[in-house]
């Protein structure tokens, strides 16, 4: 079979999470369904290059005979994970595609594992497009700077996040995730003209009452220092076993006092997806929401909580966590309210209702 042109090694951010994905043919659908349930469909069709281990000696056929099952590799990772070093970021397109191929009946794993991946990814000398960075703040509200704002390496490195969550081993599936939250540690300013090592591994799979949550582990470093952190928490929708009802709803907080109100036109989801490689048409399209049980688009979760860091961005220190929890949706087009308080906790919530989207503190 012909082999596909890969595409350059120097690749910036922005070219990888802004790459086309492609529609997945008959052919493809038809060649996973006679592959069974035991295959990681879209390896050999995507060359996304996270299959490819090192142990090939250099040369123009090197990828070719370092192809091989990552599940046997491993060079010593901490807390007994295996580390797997790319030569890049993975293209989001592949992953997307692996990840619908691996949702279709016959083709996925028929049962999910019940412990988090013992792997970790990681990609070295990750640098900042600085056009792409200016088109970031502009999206988010954040004021032009040479400084990265702290939402902004979770975008440069969520498709090292994506790979690991793609793969076959990853105990939700990627195509039913939730967002339910996120936490940020800025250690020190990050300059965009810094170069950043990106490692992503996933732990503490627990039970939710909605199903199953994980935690995925984003981190960046310059020169050997850790100097930004990231934690999503991931909730896997799954039917509760007989008997088993909701918890009792806690009631409603009263809603805080308004600091300002945002209009959110239905342009934020398709502006975003661009900046942020999230192409989800739940976000974009409303077909594409109507097919998950939304009458519209909603706005994606991490551009709230980035809008919501660039109002308070004038005072925010130079090292601090910050912390959300997302709650309902933002519907698009909205009109959103936004508070802070002195002790660094705001929110977003509707402005007409008080329904919250958004609960968050820095500290």
């Amino acid at each position: 079979m012909a082999r596909r042109e890969e595409p350059a090694d120097d690749l910036s951010v922005h070219e990888l999470i802004e790459g086309p994905t492609q529609v997945i043919s008959a052919a493809d659908l038809a060649a996973a369904r006679a592959a069974g349930p035991g295959t990681d469909p879209g390896v050999e069709q995507t060359h996304d290059l996270s299959a490819y281990a090192t142990d090939a000696g250099p040369g123009p056929d090197a990828r070719v005979a370092r192809t091989h099952d990552l599940s046997g590799y491993a060079s010593g990772g901490p807390a007994g994970r295996d580390r797997v070093e790319l030569p890049r970021m993975p293209a989001r397109g592949a992953l997307y595609r692996r990840a619908l191929l691996g949702a279709l009946p016959g083709v996925g794993p028929s049962r999910r594992p019940d412990g988090a991946p013992a792997v970790e990814f990681a990609v070295g000398g990750t640098t900042v497009d600085r056009a792409h960075l200016a088109e970031y703040d502009r999206v988010c509200g954040f004021r032009l700077s040479d400084t990265l704002p702290a939402t902004y390496p979770h975008v440069m490195g969520f498709p090292l996040a994506l790979r690991l969550m793609a793969a076959p081993g990853f105990p939700i599936p990627l195509t039913g995730v939730v967002h339910v939250g996120n936490r940020i540690t800025v250690r020190r300013p990050v300059g965009a003209d810094e170069t950043l090592d990106f490692v992503a591994y996933a732990e503490n799979l627990r039970p939710h009452e909605r199903g199953r949550q994980i935690d995925v582990v984003l981190t960046g470093s310059v020169g050997g220092e850790e100097v930004w952190s990231g934690v999503s928490t991931y909730l896997g929708r799954e039917r509760a076993p007989a008997g088993g009802g909701r918890r009792d709803r806690a009631e409603r907080p009263a809603t805080p006092a308004t600091t300002a109100h945002w209009s959110v036109s239905p342009r934020v989801g398709r502006d975003y997806a661009r900046v942020s490689g999230d192409h989800n048409p739940i976000h974009t399209s409303r077909l594409g929401a109507r097919l998950f049980g939304f009458p519209r688009p909603i706005a994606h979760g991490m551009w709230s909580k980035a809008r919501c860091l660039a109002a308070l961005d004038s005072r925010l220190p130079e090292a601090y966590t910050v912390e959300v929890a997302f709650k309902l949706p933002v519907p698009l087009p909205a009109t959103v309210a936004f508070s802070a308080t002195a002790a660094w906790d705001f929110a977003l919530h509707d402005a007409r209702t008080g329904r919250p989207h958004l609960a968050g503190t820095v500290r």
